[in-house]
Formats: C-alpha cells, sequence, structure tokens
C-alpha cells in the first residue's frame, strides 16, 4: 500500500509542522522576478501527474504479472515488494543527490527523464509482440514462463520508473519552497496556500489511481490503460520543464546524510586523541550556543568534535572550513540520537509489512461478487482506497476535534504521547489482519463448498464488501503508528535536523518491502514442500491465504511485545520543549 503510505506520511508532515515555521515569515516571489506562487501550478502539476503514472500501474500489477507473464501469486507480490524497496530507498537517494550535488531542478528533471521512459517501456509490453509470453488460459493450459530477455526488459521499466519516483518525490514539496520568499509581510499565508495545495494534490493523485486509473485498466485493456500513464508523465515533464524559466534553483550545498557519515569517520581518525579537561574550549560548537556539551553515551563518536589545532581547524570566525576534518557538537549528538532510536524504528517495520498485503487483497476481491448494482462493478483493486479514505477523514477530524479535548485531560500538547499512538497503531495492524484472516477463512471455505476450489474465474456468493473492514482498520493503524513514529522521531532530534524525522519513516518503508518480500517467499517455499499446495497458492481457493494472514498477526502481536521492551529501554521522551518549538522550513529534500 505505498499510496496510502505516502498519503499518511505527507499529512503527518502538515500535522506536525513540519514544514512550516509560524514564527518567521516565509517566502514570495525574489528580487530577481523568478519564484513565487506563478511557479506552483507547474510543480504542483508535474507531482500530481508522476503519482497518477507511476503508482497508476500498482494496484492491479498483480492480475498483470499473474495474467500477462504467468507469475505465481507469491513471485508477483515478491516483485511489488522489491519496486517498492526501490522507490522508498532511492528516495533517500534522490535527496541526498539534489542537495550535495546537483540541485533539485536538476534532480526532478531527471526523474521526470526516467519515470516517463520506464512507463514506456512498460506500455511497449502490451503493444510489441514477443515481449511478453503468448497468452494461455492460466490453470487450465500448461502456460510458457516469460524468458529472461522478457523479464528483463519487464523489470527494466519497473526500475526506471522506481528511480524517477525516487528522484521526484523527496525533491518537489523543498523545491516548491525555495521558489518563495522569506521576507513579506503576507509570507505565512502563501506558504500555507503552497503547502495546503501540495497536500491536496498527494489525495488527488491517490484516489484516482485506486479509482479512475484502475476502472480504465479493467474494462479497456492493458495496452489503452498503460498508455495512457504514459502520456500523462509525457505531461508531467513537459509541463515541469516549461516553468524552467521561472524557477529559483538553488545552489546543491550539503546534505545532512553525508554529515552523519563524516562522525565515525572522523572519530575513527582521531581514536588516539583523550578527553578535553575544558570541553567548552575543545570542542567545537557549529552555533554561537556552548551549553551543548557532548554526552557520556557512545562517547568514543566525541572525538569527532574535538578541536585538535584551533589555528587549522578553525577559521578566524570560529567556523570549520573543511568539514571533513571535524564534526560539530550538534552532528555528534544528533547521530547518537539517530542510533538510539534504531531499536523503537525497527518496531514500525512489521506494520509496514501488515499494510502491504494489498496484493493479496486484490486477488481475493477477483473472486467474490463486486456489483454494488446491476450494471456497476467495483474493480478489484479499488477495495484498498478505503485505507487512504480513512486518513484523509480521520487526520483533519483528530487534529481539530480530538487533539484539543485529549488535551484537557491527559496534559500532552498532541493529546497522547507520540509512543502511546505508535502502541495503539501496532495493535490495531494485528486487528485488522485478524479480521481479514476470519474473512479469507470464510471465503474460501465457500469456495469449497460452492465446489469452486478449482475454478479461479468463478464469482463467489459472498460480497466483496467484506474486505472493507480489514482495510478500514489499516487506515487507523497507519494513522496511529505512521504519524506517532514521525512526531516521536522529531521531537528527539535537534531543530536543524529535523527533517531526519521522515528521512528514518522512509527507509522504514523500504526496509519493510524487502522484509515483505523475504516473509512471501519463506512461506512459499516452505509450505510447498513435498508437493504440497503452498499457502500462498496462486489458486487462492486451494491455498490457505487465511493461514499466511494468522502468521502475519502473531508476528504482529510478538513485535507489539518487542515495542513495549523498546520503550521500557528507551526512557522517557524529551519533555518541556513543545511549547516552544520554533518550527523549521523544509532544510533539504
Amino acid at each position: 500500500m505505498e499510496q496510502e503510505q505516502e498519503l499518511g506520511l505527507m499529512m503527518a508532515e502538515d500535522i506536525m509542522g513540519l514544514s512550516l515555521n509560524p514564527k518567521k515569515p516565509p517566502l514570495q516571489p525574489s528580487m530577481s522576478g523568478r519564484g513565487g506562487f506563478i511557479t506552483m501550478p507547474f510543480i504542483i502539476v508535474n507531482e500530481i501527474f508522476e503519482r497518477i503514472a507511476s503508482m497508476g500501474m500498482l494496484p492491479n500489477m498483480i492480475l498483470y504479472l499473474m495474467r500477462e507473464y504467468h507469475m505465481e501469486a507469491a513471485n508477483g507480490a515478491s516483485v511489488l515488494f522489491i519496486c517498492s524497496f526501490l522507490t522508498n530507498a532511492l528516495a533517500i537517494f534522490g535527496a541526498f543527490l539534489s542537495d550535495a550535488y546537483l540541485g533539485r531542478f536538476r534532480v526532478i528533471a531527471l526523474g521526470s527523464f526516467s519515470s516517463l521512459i520506464g512507463i514506456i517501456l512498460l506500455w511497449s509490453t502490451t503493444e510489441i509482440p514477443g515481449m511478453k509470453p503468448p497468452p494461455c488460459e492460466q490453470f487450465k493450459d500448461d502456460c510458457n514462463p516469460a524468458t529472461p530477455s522478457q523479464l528483463a526488459v519487464l523489470f527494466s521499466s519497473f526500475g526506471l520508473i522506481s528511480i524517477g519516483a525516487g528522484c521526484i518525490r523527496p525533491c518537489s514539496m523543498a523545491f516548491g519552497a525555495d521558489q518563495l520568499d522569506k521576507e513579506t509581510p503576507d509570507s505565512d499565508r502563501i506558504l500555507d496556500r503552497f503547502f495546503n495545495w501540495y497536500y491536496a494534490s498527494t489525495a488527488i493523485s491517490i484516489v484516482i489511481t485506486l479509482t479512475i486509473m484502475v476502472y480504465i485498466q479493467d474494462h479497456m485493456g492493458w495496452n489503452f490503460g498503460f498508455g495512457i500513464l504514459a502520456v500523462i508523465m509525457f505531461f508531467s515533464a513537459f509541463i515541469f520543464l516549461s516553468g524552467s524559466p521561472l524557477y529559483i534553483k538553488v545552489k546543491p550545498s550539503s546534505s545532512l546524510f553525508s554529515g552523519f557519515v563524516q562522525v565515525p569517520l572522523v572519530a575513527f581518525k582521531n581514536r588516539h586523541l583523550n578527553a578535553p579537561a575544558d570541553p567548552d574550549e575543545e570542542y567545537y560548537h557549529q552555533s554561537d550556543d556552548k551549553k551543548l556539551a557532548p554526552t557520556n553515551k557512545l562517547r568514543w563518536l566525541n572525538r569527532a568534535c574535538m578541536v585538535r589545532d584551533p589555528g587549522t581547524e578553525l577559521s578566524s570566525d570560529g567556523t570549520a572550513p573543511n568539514p571533513r576534518s571535524i564534526c560539530s557538537v550538534e552532528q555528534v549528538e544528533s547521530l547518537k540520537t539517530l542510533l538510539r532510536l534504531i531499536p523503537i524504528w525497527s518496531t514500525g517495520i512489521m506494520i509496514l509489512v501488515t499494510v502491504g498485503q494489498s496484493s493479496f487483497s486484490t486477488l481475493q476481491a477477483t473472486t467474490m461478487d463486486r456489483y454494488l448494482t446491476q450494471n456497476f462493478e467495483i474493480p478489484a483493486a479499488s477495495f484498498t482506497a478505503a485505507t487512504p479514505v480513512v486518513l484523509m477523514i480521520w487526520i483533519p477530524l483528530y487534529d481539530i476535534v480530538l487533539v484539543p479535548f485529549l488535551a484537557r485531560y491527559t496534559g500532552q500538547p498532541r493529546g497522547i504521547s507520540s509512543k502511546f499512538r505508535m502502541g495503539i497503531g501496532l495493535v490495531l495492524s494485528c486487528v485488522a489482519m485478524a479480521v481479514g484472516a476470519i474473512t479469507e477463512g470464510i471465503r474460501r471455505r465457500m469456495a469449497v463448498e460452492q465446489g469452486l476450489d478449482e475454478q479461479l474465474d468463478a464469482t463467489l456468493n459472498m460480497s466483496a464488501l467484506w474486505l472493507m473492514p480489514p482495510n478500514i482498520l489499516f487506515g487507523f493503524a497507519e494513522f496511529f503508528n505512521a504519524i506517532g513514529q514521525i512526531e516521536f522521531y522529531y521531537s528527539q532530534f535537534s531543530k536543524s535536523m529535523s527533517s531526519i524525522a521522515v528521512a528514518l519513516f522512509t527507509v522504514g518503508i523500504a526496509v519493510a518491502s524487502l522484509v515483505g518480500s523475504l516473509v512471501v517467499n519463506i512461506v512459499k517455499n516452505a509450505t510447498s514442500r513435498g508437493g504440497k499446495e503452498s499457502w500462498l497458492s496462486s489458486n487462492i481457493n486451494k491455498g490457505h491465504l487465511d493461514y499466511y494472514f494468522w502468521m502475519i498477526t502473531i508476528l504482529g502481536l510478538i513485535n507489539f511485545m518487542y515495542f513495549l521492551g523498546c520503550c521500557w529501554f528507551y526512557g522517557d521522551e524529551k519533555k518541556g520543549e513543545e511549547d516552544d518549538i520554533e518550527y523549521t522550513p523544509l532544510p533539504s529534500s
């Protein structure tokens, strides 16, 4: 469910103020005549079209891989997990590339071109003979598998699309903020309008993806559906490049990620130094405030901010001309915070694996009655739309109505603590998975009773609306856990490192996708030994998808117990800073 995770991530940033600075005036046209709100349509339309184009292939892709490339369900799900991993892992690389080397404009342009080529390549697999295996009736004919060259073309298209998304998504919002100047009286209102439109564009693109694009692919064919996506991506790139003369193009400087890498390297370089007697004099501070002293935890890292020779390592104004030779106390302490957060961060991986089972939900829906009326049938992949709809409705409702009410009784500015919210999300994900397992058990039993265990194309006398409760619960689980995670990470870092909070969550999605692929392959191989029907059989009427869901539920419960242990080990959150928080504008991609 990459779409739902994306929406939760964007709205989380909005709720917590990760990108807004209410005390500092943000942003209008620059003195050069470039930038300003006139550039927003080019940037936002590029973002909407890119998301529709790249995400528009995902909801139905499991069906395309099974029907056109004759993949087994488990293999297809594993491929989609790996695609999600690449997209999110490359987002970190894209942010680093834009901040440190190429700048945001060039990276977005490069990503737009890569996505366009990738989608055209995917569309070509539906049009050019020989690009995919010959058609056959699944489960009845001896279908020829795809050749290595056919898979190479398919996976190349996925890779190019992932590269494009990894370049565009982490840079687009920051590039939009670059266009707005910080010196005008009404800058607060203008910046607020930009972020509102940006978040709205995310919601719009996801809804269009899970409804209109899925419907087109179902009723007008893969060639027309993927062709539409290619046209949309072409206009995404064209519109973005058309605004080039109007943009402010900020030059790249440095990246927070490179700073984190430098700390252990410099500490190792200084490994023979002894701790200074006067910390105020012999540790390097990036700011004028020298009250922050290195902590005793992970003390070996403190050597990275020790000043060996002030005459050569520091300039006359006290700054470090060569950041590769010395790090600041702030950098060292931020890295320590990051390392300390890793155990709690790891507890979020399992819930993302749980929420990411949408491919199997699509397969379930294909076997069930999806008609709302005699003439309208809901596309199988559209049932997962319940999750982002819950996020879109519940996030503003919680923030506007429930937070003030809860804050009166709990004393927490956000209603309840971030760790408590994360725990609620973990429990709800287990409940959602258990409900999904019960629903699948009933669906499979009815298929056997109705004699349809060998007829996957037949429709059960069971409404697909029974798939809605698990997806709705997943929406609530993601709301509590995902936003709680980012809120917790943000509260633990210094203001200058706030963008790391979002980066941590993005890395979590990438790792969860890799873990999800690993779990699917292990379950498939373990349960098909001795010629048995795998739990994750392509014919889900003969497999045991319900057993798989129960296994994920049990793993989720074990993960919840692990989470409680991590919370106890971590101790109390930072307190007393909430009222004085000065929200930072986007410091980097």
